[in-house]
């Protein structure tokens, strides 16, 4: 018996994943009907009828004469204030923030992270990297550099709570802000790329920021690369935001 294929919404499914996963990029143009029926084990009809709804989800679109093209997702708009929270910035947009540890270890600061820190160099620091999600897709990755000498034990007190605002308050910091940002573009690394699921070649936004406690001493340094097809900052230094207790600060 012939196969009848995967049903419209299968096919849909699977080509939506393909789409949230990065792995069919913005831009890039569909094969024709006849190979995306291979690919994905779907009859036309069934194959039209999914494509039909990913563009009515505005996740494809039609350039009439030119074929189908996945869409280019909106840019999320981090907003650079003051207090800087990164789940707060996604959840303002309906979009679920996560992040993941990815190494932690105490190290000598250099010249660049102590002269941010404010401490000597080759000073003991505990470093930290780490990358943040938007819905489950990769969007920034870096380095986030502490005292080691003011935060002792800041690594098994972040493993009882992942949320870096109860962690600083343990150690008597009620409140933090921004004390000063960088941003800067380069080319992503062959390491970031695979982990940000971006094309070789493709740009990164860097972003070197110093949080500091209310008598205006360094807390932390870090330095984060963002996909930079997926974000744009907005600066207001200004902004009065309500301090929620949330996950680590990544930018």
């Amino acid at each position: 018996m012939r196969s009848q294929g995967h049903s419209w919404e299968e096919t849909r499914d699977r080509i939506s994943e393909e789409i949230t996963s990065g792995r069919l990029a913005a831009d890039s143009k569909l094969p024709s009907e006849p190979e995306l029926c291979v690919l994905y084990g779907a009859r036309r009809h069934s194959l039209r009828k999914a494509l039909a709804a990913l563009v009515a989800e505005g996740k494809l679109r039609v350039e009439h004469g030119r074929g189908t093209f996945v869409e280019r997702a909106p840019l999320l708009n981090y907003v650079i204030g003051t207090r800087t929270r990164f789940r707060e910035n996604l959840m303002a947009q309906g979009l679920t923030a996560s992040g993941e540890t990815l190494s932690e270890m105490t190290i000598l600061a250099s010249e660049r992270v102590a002269r941010a820190l404010g401490i000597d160099k080759d000073a003991p620091v505990f470093a930290r990297s780490w990358r943040g999600f938007a819905n489950d897709l990769p969007i920034s990755m870096g380095w986030a550099y502490h005292d080691a000498a003011r935060f002792p034990d800041l690594q098994e007190r972040r493993h009882h709570t992942p949320f870096i605002t109860e962690v600083y308050r343990s150690y008597g910091i009620t409140d933090y802000h921004r004390q000063r940002t960088t941003v800067f573009t380069r080319m992503a690394t062959e390491h970031e790329a695979g982990m940000l699921m971006l094309r070789p070649g493709q740009s990164v936004l860097v972003v070197q920021k110093i949080d500091a406690d209310l008598d205006r001493n360094p807390i932390c340094f870090s330095e984060a690369v963002w996909a930079g097809d997926r974000v744009q900052f907005t600066f207001e230094p200004d902004q009065p935001t309500v301090m929620t207790t949330e996950n680590a600060s990544h930018v």
